[in-house]
């Protein structure tokens, strides 16, 4: 059986938060619930699945703005990110404040995820990356039956993460894209953190930052 999933744009950054879950149980997880919980929650009943636990590619407020309400709202819990995180974490309400956003509670993850772990959605199995650059604890979530990555703010259909932000290193991120994404394979299609899905194989042929012409 398969991983199924659904986008969900939340938050005024239009971030795509995703809900995935396994066809056979019907046991879903919430990746990156950054706010408008309300359309997750509509996501959530009009496929009628389970949400067992949250999912977090990195803390950044768009991405994890809503965790500590949702998690609190479905006694769930949260995997994810890496531990280096933690300190966007603890400044969400900063992170609010900054960007206009309503004020969310500060959380701990239940479990912070280290590269090579696992994390299991119903019978599916996902592989941890871990991908600093944009943030130090960023991680990705890669379903090897379906081809599937789910990268958060590391790559973008035709672009990158930023690294402006506390603690971000540009070199850092290109070596994350080449090193542990794109050996994933070609095929692989990627649910980025905004904009449209695409695959490794079509940024390694033209996205100008981290394309093989680039050297």
């Amino acid at each position: 059986m398969s991983l199924n999933y659904r986008i969900i744009p939340v938050t005024p950054f239009q971030q795509n938060c995703s809900l995935i879950w396994c066809e056979k149980t019907r046991r879903a997880a919430v990746v990156d619930p950054g706010g408008d919980l309300e359309k997750i929650r509509a996501a959530v009943a009009e496929e009628g699945v389970t949400v067992e636990k949250i999912l977090l590619t990195h803390a950044h407020i768009d991405h994890a703005g809503g965790t500590a309400e949702l998690t609190k709202e479905l006694g769930i819990p949260i995997e994810g990110p890496q531990k280096e995180d933690n300190f966007w974490i603890v400044g969400l309400p900063q992170q609010a404040q900054m960007f206009g956003f309503p004020a969310p509670e500060v959380f701990t993850p239940d479990r912070w995820l280290e590269d090579g772990q696992q994390v299991t959605v119903g019978n599916q199995t996902l592989e941890v990356l871990h991908c600093p650059g944009h943030t130090p604890g960023h991680v990705v979530f890669y379903h090897k039956e379906s081809g599937l990555a789910l990268v958060g703010d590391v790559l973008f259909h035709g672009s990158i993460g930023r690294t402006d932000f506390p603690k971000g290193d540009h070199a850092t991120l290109i070596r994350s894209i080449r090193e542990q994404l794109f050996p994933l394979g070609d095929e692989v299609a990627f649910i980025p953190g905004h904009g449209p899905m695409s695959t490794f194989g079509r940024e390694r042929a033209t996205n100008p930052f981290v394309s093989d012409h680039r050297g």
